[in-house]
């Protein structure tokens, strides 16, 4: 079985060849711009803008904690917003970030990147504005996303 490799570096420009999927977690309140999601936007129009859209339409769609939603940026690259958080951090409410939801979004993105065959790039998901401890993340990934054989490169930026 393969392990997660660490480098350093930015999630936003994978370091592999083939099919890459970007994942990252977003909120359930439909709120965009802090965190990783600006160095996102930064580079694409389209994961921000594809967000936004699916939280608008969320009546009518799975828009929700434990969702997915995979957005094609270039031809062998994808955006995962995976909804794995609830609200955002105020004061001293708590964590937002959702670790059963973080799991199965990460199952999602498992099976989709093994339908591609694509390898999963990400900066230490859940444990920036989202609050999560990193040693509660590592084993969902390796679980979801190393243990089905999927490859995955975590990026600490410089």
């Amino acid at each position: 079985m393969s392990e997660i490799r660490y480098v350093k570096g930015d999630a936003t420009s994978p370091q592999a060849k083939g099919v890459k999927v970007i994942a990252h977690v977003c909120n359930d309140l439909g709120g965009w711009g802090k965190g990783f999601v600006l160095a996102v936007s930064r580079r694409w129009d389209e994961p921000e803008r594809a967000y936004r859209e699916w939280h608008r339409n969320r009546a009518s769609n799975d828009f929700g904690l434990g969702a997915v939603q995979l957005v094609q940026v270039e031809p062998y690259v994808h955006v995962a917003n995976m909804v794995a958080q609830r609200g955002i951090k105020r004061g001293s409410k708590g964590v937002p970030i959702r670790y059963e939801a973080l799991a199965v979004c990460l199952e999602k993105v498992g099976a989709r990147a093994a339908e591609l065959d694509a390898s999963v790039h990400m900066p230490r998901i859940g444990c920036g504005l989202a609050g999560g401890r990193w040693s509660e993340v590592e084993p969902l990934i390796e679980r979801h996303l190393v243990g089905r054989g999927v490859p995955v490169t975590v990026y600490d930026f410089d």
